[in-house]
């Protein structure tokens, strides 16, 4: 038995939606320094898409796409999913990583809004998945989903959020099932990593709440999500239909 301490990515395609910033760009980042060669979406973060693709690609020349679409548009995802497979002939792992966050309180949440949150965070990772599963069932592939600790602990007055992030975590494992044996399907539910750029104002003392409700009692970073994935795709060959918490212990939090 030979144990290997430092699998490589090699050869494989990686496909990132909203990669273009925040934990999208630095998951790319590392699974690009593992070797793998990525396909970036973005829908508006076309300078840092742009820029993460000139960063990488001074490291390993031509070893990034990128892709433009707003995953909302259902019918044109078939052909985002076959347009990143054509690149290098071949599709390893998907990464539903795009997000849409914003608060809605129920009694002024519009259907706009329904479907801008479903659409972003349930609708269009299965779309994808249901897409990319023949490219990767011949690379017995996988697909890992980001999720959110508020799948399980619902945030006050973003209601349509809480529940779409639910049904993500439901698509973890139903697809699991559904692709198992050739495709693993995973998650990854970040706590408090990155505060929200938009849509809502914390005050030092909302962070510090939340950072005390944890049992680390600390923030966490992009690289711990970027390090999670990442086992997931290089090595995790016997999980499937699991979430993996990345929140210091929040979720368990009482």
């Amino acid at each position: 038995m030979s144990i290997i301490l430092d699998r490589r990515l090699n050869d494989k395609v990686v496909f990132i939606t909203g990669a273009g910033q925040r934990l999208g760009s630095m998951t790319a980042r590392y699974l690009h320094a593992a070797g793998a060669n990525l396909v970036i979406h973005y829908r508006h973060s076309k300078v840092g898409a742009q820029a993460l693709k000139n960063e990488l690609e001074q490291q390993r020349e031509n070893s990034v796409r990128l892709l433009q679409a707003d995953l909302l548009n259902t019918d044109g995802l078939d052909l985002l999913i076959q347009t990143a497979a054509a690149f290098w002939g071949r599709l390893d792992v998907l990464i539903n990583n795009a997000s849409s966050f914003y608060p809605t309180p129920v009694a002024d949440s519009t259907a706009a809004q329904w479907d801008d949150l479903m659409g972003s965070n349930l609708k269009a990772p299965y779309y994808l998945s249901r897409s990319a599963l023949p490219f990767l069932s011949a690379q017995q592939g996988c697909i890992v989903n980001i999720v959110d600790i508020h799948s399980e602990r619902p945030k006050e007055d973003h209601a349509i959020y809480n529940m779409a992030k639910a049904g993500l975590a439901m698509q973890v494992k139903t697809l699991a099932r559904e692709f198992g044996p050739a495709i693993r399907v995973n998650g990854v539910s970040p706590g408090a990593i990155l505060w929200p750029e938009q849509g809502e104002h914390m005050t030092d003392e909302n962070k510090n709440a939340i950072l005390a409700s944890s049992f680390l009692k600390r923030r966490g970073s992009a690289e711990d999500i970027a390090r999670t994935v990442l086992f997931l795709v290089r090595d995790a060959d016997y999980i499937t239909g699991q979430i993996i918490a990345v929140d210091g212990g929040r979720s368990l939090y009482i």
